[in-house]
């Protein structure tokens, strides 16, 4: 069985429910056992996590990206692409499509907004405990760049060509 193609656009008002819940989901995956719930999935935290991505997709200070299967968002990354701000904010994958090229395919989209922006360098905290998404974006070519607090700050030199990362040094 062929995994489906995934294409990447941008976010629309339209896209926010599916936004919201794949972030909800993803979140959940992550904090559970390390962070009390009411943290990332009470109702007031699934609020403000759908207020800020409906202001990021509507905002010209962001980038919001879809990656798309079948009609389906499967997952999005909000990021900033300006020469004062190059930060990865949110790159989430829907569970269930883990490891079938759906985060790849989004970030490189990513990439290629930060390359046309003129960026040679972005940057992004991870959940320290969430090891997958650490060996995930190190796979794509980002390094560690040390703490802050009880995340993984990581720094992607940005490629020339999305098929060679460049590790931050090279």
């Amino acid at each position: 069985m062929s995994t489906p193609h995934t294409r990447v656009r941008p976010a629309t008002p339209e896209d926010l429910s599916a936004l919201s819940d794949i972030h909800a989901r993803a979140r959940a995956s992550y904090y559970a056992g390390h962070i009390p719930a009411e943290e990332y999935s009470g109702p007031a935290e699934l609020e403000r996590q759908r207020e800020a991505t409906a202001r990021a997709i509507a905002s010209d200070e962001h980038t919001v990206l879809c990656a798309v299967r079948d009609d389906h968002v499967v997952g999005f990354a909000v990021l900033a692409a300006r020469h004062d701000e190059d930060k990865l904010f949110h790159f989430h994958i829907d569970p269930s499509v883990w490891r079938t090229g759906a985060g790849t395919a989004l970030h490189h989209a990513c990439v290629d907004v930060w390359r046309t922006a003129g960026l040679t360098r972005a940057r992004l905290e991870v959940f320290a405990p969430n090891a997958r998404a650490r060996a995930f974006y190190a796979d794509q070519g980002w390094q560690e760049d040390g703490r802050v607090d009880d995340h993984v700050r990581m720094v992607l030199r940005v490629p020339t060509d999305i098929r060679s990362p460049q590790r931050v040094g090279e």
